[in-house]
């Protein structure tokens, strides 16, 4: 069992009622959902290793005062069920 299986199970619940979330509303969700939260590179990681979300995009934007280009994240069509 790895140790982000919560991070992970949570970041599955959060995209599927948002439908799609960028990385910093995906890692503002956890930090605020879990006392331990999680750090940018646990999520940024849990988002690419993990083949239950996909990446659709990316947006530049502000972020925290300065100006990022973020991924948009969303579940992987394999795994969303009808």
């Amino acid at each position: 069992m790895s140790k982000t299986s919560r991070l992970r199970n949570e970041v599955e619940t959060y995209l599927n009622e948002n439908n799609s979330a960028n990385t910093v509303e995906i890692f503002d969700h956890l930090n605020t959902r879990f006392k331990w939260g999680a750090t940018m590179n646990q999520v940024g990681n849990i988002l690419a290793k993990d083949n239950r979300f996909e990446k659709i995009g990316h947006v530049r934007g502000q972020f925290r005062g300065s100006t990022y280009t973020v991924c948009i994240w969303s579940l992987s069509a394999q795994i969303v069920t009808v």
